[in-house]
C-alpha cells in the first residue's frame, strides 16, 4: 500500500534535520524545467495565476528565479501546512521514515511525486494553477503538462511496491492530477473525515496527515488494517463506508 498526501504552501526550511541522506526526485529536471519558465512570469503575472499579494508573488518570483542555488531539503521536512502538523513528521522515529519512504508520497505541483527523502528546493506552484510552460502534453493548465506522467510514475511505484493499493489521502486538487490515468488494476481507497455529519476542511487535512503518520508509525502494509485508525477520536464508519471510500467519524 501506498499513501497519497497533498503537498503544502507552507514550507520550513529551519528546523533540524534528521541524520538520513537525502534522494534525488524522480522529476527533477521537470522542476528545473518549470521553475525556468515560471521565473519569466514576474510579479504581476504570479500575483494573478496564484491569487496571492505582491509580498508573496515577490517572495515566490524571487524563489523562482534563484531556483538553481536555493537550499535543498527533504520533502517531509520541508512542507509544513495543516496536513503536516498532522503528521507531526519531526516527531517520527528513524525506522517510521525508512518505513515512509516506500510506502508515503507527495504529490506536487513543481515536483510531481514526491518521496518523503527527496530534496526539494522551496517553491510555490498549486496542482490548480491555469498556467504551463510549452510542451509534453501541451494545454493551459499544469494538469495539461504534467499529462499522465505522474500517473505512470504512481503506477510503476504501486507495482514495484507490490499491494496493488493506493490509500488516497490527498485532496482533489492534486489527486486531479492522476484520476482516470491510472491502470484498471490498482485498487484506489478514498478516504473520507467527518466532524458528526459535518465536513470541515481544516480537520479533515490534519486527520490526512494523522492517518498518514499512523500508517507509517505501524508500519502497516496490510490496506484493511488502516480501517483500525483512531488517532484523535476518529473511527471507521462501516455503514457509510464503500470499498472505495472509507468514512471515518468522530
Amino acid at each position: 500500500m501506498i499513501a497519497v498526501i497533498s503537498p503544502a504552501k507552507t514550507l520550513d526550511y529551519k528546523s533540524p534535520l534528521p541524520a538520513l541522506a537525502p534522494t534525488r526526485p524522480h522529476f527533477a529536471e521537470e522542476a528545473d524545467t518549470l521553475a525556468a519558465a515560471a521565473a519569466g512570469l514576474g510579479e504581476e503575472r504570479l500575483s494573478t495565476l496564484m491569487r496571492i499579494s505582491p509580498a508573496l508573488a515577490r517572495l515566490n518570483a524571487e524563489r523562482f528565479r534563484d531556483f538553481a542555488i536555493a537550499p535543498e531539503r527533504p520533502a517531509l521536512f520541508a512542507f509544513a501546512g495543516d496536513v503536516y502538523t498532522g503528521l507531526e513528521a519531526r516527531t517520527l522515529e528513524e525506522p517510521a521514515i525508512v518505513f515512509a519512504q516506500d510506502h508515503l508520497r507527495m504529490l506536487s505541483g513543481l515536483y510531481g511525486l514526491l518521496r518523503p527523502l527527496d530534496a526539494m528546493r522551496p517553491y510555490r506552484l498549486e496542482m490548480g494553477t491555469r498556467w504551463a510552460p510549452p510542451g509534453a502534453s501541451g494545454g493551459d493548465k499544469l494538469t495539461d503538462w504534467w499529462g499522465d506522467r505522474i500517473a505512470r510514475r504512481l503506477a510503476e511505484e504501486v507495482e514495484a511496491e507490490g499491494s496493488g493499493t493506493i490509500l488516497n489521502l490527498a485532496s482533489q486538487e492534486y489527486w486531479h492530477a492522476v484520476d482516470g490515468k491510472l491502470p484498471a488494476a490498482i485498487r484506489v481507497i478514498a478516504v473520507d473525515f467527518r466532524e458528526g455529519d459535518r465536513f470541515v476542511s481544516f480537520h479533515a487535512k490534519k486527520a490526512r496527515g494523522a492517518m498518514a503518520r499512523w500508517m507509517i508509525e505501524h508500519a502497516i502494509t496490510d490496506t484493511d488494517a488502516m480501517r483500525g485508525f483512531d488517532s484523535d477520536g476518529y473511527a471507521f464508519d462501516a455503514s457509510e463506508s464503500t470499498p472505495t471510500l472509507w468514512r471515518f467519524v468522530r
